[in-house]
């Protein structure tokens, strides 16, 4: 008798990133045996050493000859800073009619403010260079947004949130330069001499990345379990939440696409500003959110991890779709078509989504060094 081949059908196309995994076993981790006491210290400081260490070889990555091509593409980084610290942030009070209905206060702080972080670097420039796009302004684009998102995103959480989590002063905000830019800046100053180190040891930069944001998110969740703020949240408003996060996600990639194309960017540039004008990056908003909402941040960075992940999985559908489109020169599809289009599970494997997040990392920096990508 056969036995039946739906489980391992429906299993082998499951996504399934390691990433997701470790995110996950980190959760879980902190859940069972969070940081206490001086255990809790001492984590904290690991993680804002491996943040800033992270920011160190983003600045020592990115080159003058890069930063002066990407500034020539002065429309798409314009563009890309709109949809991330204009369009994300309006959709985001809007989303207040869904409070307390569908979102409590405390998940809804969580999701304002996953609409002011900076756009995400290393897997803009991933799913850009799968999807054959413009992968030297992906990288200006995300550098650049993450750089302005380091002052930009604690006054708009200052201006939006007011009194209801998000504590702005200028110690926040002095804490996040020194975390985040002041490495950036150091990085930049010593590219000459250590320039050439990176770019041969470039997988280091996305070992770095994930290490640091898995550190936060422990430390993070630890402080949230230690205090019992998870006794505040149900699966129901976790569902309700990825809901709201997957329509936002939705929103968002027809946006780019469609406005991108309207005005009048080519292919190439028009794939560099979906994927980063639609994302949200982990390694600067975990750090300015525990800045920022202290004791709270727990609840505070929940969302920015559920979309976050979401974002992962989603994107690498779409610049698989995109590479195909692309090897089999079909006509010009623009990303808004591609986004509204039905994606079922036969269009998706868990070898994509790996790719998405883990192949980007050791292509992009090649193709970056090449130039734009042909348009």
């Amino acid at each position: 008798m056969r036995r039946p081949a739906f489980p391992t059908s429906f299993l082998s196309r499951v996504p399934v990133d390691p990433y997701v995994a470790a995110l996950l076993g980190t959760v879980l981790l902190a859940v069972l045996l969070p940081a206490r006491g001086s255990a809790a210290t001492a984590a904290g400081v690991a993680a804002k050493i491996l943040v800033g260490l992270l920011f160190f070889l983003y600045g020592a990555r990115l080159s003058t000859r890069e930063t002066i091509e990407g500034l020539r593409h002065w429309r798409l980084h314009t563009a890309v800073l709109c949809c991330t610290f204009v369009i994300f942030p309006l959709l985001g009070l809007a989303a207040r009619g869904l409070v307390p209905y569908v979102l409590t206060p405390s998940l809804y702080d969580g999701f304002l403010f996953l609409c002011l972080v900076p756009s995400t670097i290393q897997s803009a420039i991933a799913f850009t260079s799968i999807a054959r796009g413009n992968v030297a302004a992906a990288i200006c684009a995300g550098s650049f947004s993450s750089l302005i998102g380091i002052v930009l995103t604690p006054l708009l959480a200052a201006a939006l949130l007011g009194n209801s989590g998000a504590g702005f002063s200028l110690d926040s905000l002095l804490s996040i330069v020194l975390q985040l830019l002041v490495p950036f800046l150091a990085g930049q100053a010593l590219r000459p001499w250590i320039g050439g180190f990176i770019s041969r040891h470039r997988t280091v930069l996305g070992r770095v990345d994930r290490t640091s944001v898995l550190m936060v998110v422990y430390v993070a969740f630890s402080a949230g379990m230690v205090r019992g703020v998870w006794s505040q949240v149900t699966p129901w408003r976790l569902l309700a939440l990825l809901g709201v996060e997957a329509v936002l996600l939705a929103v968002m990639l027809v946006l780019t696409g469609y406005g991108a194309r309207r005005l009048g960017f080519p292919r190439a540039d028009r794939i560099a500003i979906v994927f980063a004008g639609s994302k949200k990056g982990l390694a600067a908003g975990l750090p300015m959110a525990t800045v920022l909402f202290g004791a709270d941040s727990s609840l505070a960075v929940l969302p920015l991890m559920l979309f976050h992940q979401l974002q992962l999985m989603v994107c690498a559908v779409l610049a698989k779709r995109f590479a195909r489109r692309a090897e089999s020169d079909a006509p010009e599809t623009t990303p808004d078509e591609v986004a509204v289009d039905d994606v079922t599970a036969d269009d998706v494997t868990a070898d994509e989504v790996a790719a998405g997040a883990e192949t980007g990392d050791r292509t992009a920096p090649d193709q970056a060094a090449i130039g734009p990508a042909r348009r």
